[in-house]
C-alpha cells in the first residue's frame, strides 16, 4: 500500500541508491517526466512484449517493439523491433502465436543487450502500453536478473485510460470489449495481425491518439491525468 502513497519519483531515487553501476543505473539517475506538465509536450514510447507465457518467473521476453509519440504525432522513424535470444527453446505453442521460431529467435540479441536499448528509450518518458501490468512485470523481472535492482518508470494505459473515460459516462466496457484490437475497432481504427512487438507498439499509439481525439483531449491537461497508480 505505501508504494501508492510515495511519489513515484522518490521511490525512483530509492531505487538509485541501490543501483549497480550500468544501464539500470544510468536510467534511474534521470529525473522522471514532470507530472504537473502538459502531456502534449511529453514524449510517450509506446511499447509492446511479445513473451513464451504470462509468468515472468518462468517465461521469456521472445521481442520488443518501440515507436515514439511527440507532440501526439506518431514518430515512425523511432521505430524499433527486437528480437531477443532466449536462454531456452521457444514452445511451441508460443511459436504458433507469436511466429517466432527458434532459428528465428537465433538471430536476435542476448535480453543483456537489448535491456540496456530499451532502458535508453525509456529514460525521462512516459511508458504507452495497452494492459500494462504484463510489461511491468516483465521488464522489472528483467531488470532484477540482470542488475539485481527492479524497475520502475511512469505508465499510460490505454485499457486503463479508456475503461475509466467511459465508464465515467456510464458506457462501462469488459473483457474482451477491452482488448487492444476491439477498442481499435470501437475508434474506427483498422485491424493489424497481433502478437508481433512493433505493431502492437505501432497499433497502441494509434489508439491513444485516436482516445485523445475522439475525448476532445486538446487542450492543456497535466501529464499526471494520464498515469497509471503504481
Amino acid at each position: 500500500m505505501w508504494r501508492r502513497i510515495l511519489p513515484l519519483d522518490y521511490r525512483r531515487r530509492k531505487l538509485l541508491r541501490g543501483a549497480p553501476a550500468g544501464p539500470l543505473r544510468d536510467y534511474l539517475a534521470t529525473p522522471f517526466a514532470d507530472r504537473g506538465a502538459d502531456y502534449r509536450d511529453i514524449e510517450f514510447v509506446a511499447l509492446d512484449l511479445e513473451t513464451t507465457g504470462l509468468d515472468p518467473a518462468h517465461h521469456s521476453i521472445l521481442s520488443v517493439g518501440m515507436v515514439s509519440l511527440i507532440s501526439r504525432r506518431i514518430d515512425l522513424s523511432t521505430a524499433q523491433h527486437l528480437l531477443v535470444k532466449p536462454e531456452h527453446a521457444i514452445p511451441e505453442g508460443s511459436a504458433v502465436i507469436h511466429r517466432i521460431t527458434d532459428d528465428a529467435a537465433a538471430h536476435g540479441d542476448a535480453l543483456a543487450n537489448v535491456m540496456p536499448r530499451v532502458l535508453a528509450r525509456l529514460c525521462g518518458r512516459v511508458m504507452l502500453v495497452h494492459h500494462a501490468e504484463i510489461e511491468r512485470r516483465f521488464l522489472n523481472a528483467a531488470c532484477r536478473q540482470l542488475y539485481g535492482t527492479g524497475f520502475l518508470v511512469p505508465v499510460a494505459d490505454t485499457e486503463t485510460l479508456i475503461r475509466r473515460w467511459l465508464e465515467r459516462r456510464d458506457q462501462p466496457l469488459a473483457g474482451r470489449e477491452l482488448r487492444l484490437h476491439a477498442l481499435r475497432a470501437r475508434y474506427g481504427l483498422p485491424r493489424y495481425t497481433a502478437h508481433n512487438a512493433l505493431t502492437d507498439a505501432l497499433a497502441t499509439a494509434e489508439l491513444f491518439c485516436a482516445f485523445v481525439a475522439n475525448a476532445n483531449l486538446e487542450s492543456k491537461l497535466p501529464l499526471k491525468r494520464f498515469l497509471e497508480q503504481q
